[in-house]
């Protein structure tokens, strides 16, 4: 099916499009029978593409929601073009009053998705208040001239205030592209503007050298120790879930108290090997 594409500018995207004649209702029908019947996608395509200034009017009343109006206009007409597969000539209705609420369908679907990388509109009832929220509070406005409260929109909407309050800081807070330009000039972005508030690569070099140092040493000072002593000094002082003095008791069918006697013995044989470690210095993990 060839359906023209948003390319260039909208207004000669609309040219293009109006060439193509609205049907009429008895001219829909047969086509529509033909695409039913036999799955004839020349009528399909003429289906579609007398109906696609319906979808430029419908994507603009979308427009204020900062999404490019060519993106909304495209994505209706997937909408556009998935209500012709499904639509039924003989219930008796046009083909756009079927469509419009695939359109529509397909339009807020993308609004809502390009809204922020944090879902919103979860449920039917947060779509429905997504899209009806500023639409309330304009009209309300229009009439008091002052702010609308969330208590007048929430019982406009019939919600609660409490679902205005949230939709309204989801609505806000919408995602920013650090690729975004900052000034007119275009010559920075907002990632320029970042600040890194971790260690500088020097900093980071020396910690990571001292590392690898600290950790051959230990290396070391283990191949010293007995089979007991370092089965302890691993899984007691340098793992990160330590065994209890007793655990190690059972293993070794010994008292608690020896235990940690024997660990207290091993830290001191490291400790000479390794003398900066000090003998009350947790271990760093190897």
């Amino acid at each position: 099916m060839q359906v023209p594409a948003v390319t260039g500018t909208l207004d000669v995207y609309v040219s293009e499009i109006n060439r193509f004649s609205i049907l009429t209702a008895e001219e829909e029908f047969r086509l529509a029978v033909r695409l039913t019947k036999y799955n004839d996608m020349e009528a399909a395509e003429k289906l579609v593409v007398s109906n696609l200034r319906f979808v430029v009017k419908i994507a603009h009343e979308y427009r204020n929601y900062g999404i490019k109006l060519a993106d909304l206009v495209q994505e209706g007409n997937i909408g556009l073009m998935h209500a012709v597969k499904k639509f039924d000539p003989y219930r008796g209705y046009r083909l756009i009053s079927y469509a419009v609420w695939w359109i529509r369908a397909y339009i807020q679907n993308y609004i809502i998705k390009s809204w922020s990388l944090v879902k919103i509109g979860t449920t039917q009832a947060q779509r429905k208040l997504f899209f009806k929220l500023s639409q309330a509070r304009k009209k309300l406005e229009s009439l008091s001239e002052k702010r609308a409260e969330f208590a007048e929109i929430a019982e406009t909407l019939g919600v609660r205030p409490e679902e205005i309050a949230e939709m309204d800081v989801r609505m806000s807070g919408r995602d920013l592209s650090l690729d975004a330009s900052v000034g007119e000039d275009g010559d920075s972005t907002h990632m320029d503007y970042l600040t890194y508030g971790g260690e500088d690569q020097e900093t980071a070099l020396i910690r990571k050298e001292e590392m690898a140092l600290v950790q051959h040493n230990i290396a070391g000072a283990l191949a010293g120790l007995n089979e007991k002593e370092s089965f302890i000094i691993r899984n007691r002082v340098m793992a990160e879930s330590p065994l209890t003095l007793q655990a190690i008791g059972d293993r070794y069918h010994i008292t608690r108290e020896r235990a940690r006697q024997i660990e207290k013995q091993a830290l001191r044989k490291m400790a000479l090997s390794i003398p900066y470690l000090g003998t009350e210095t947790k271990l760093i993990e190897a």
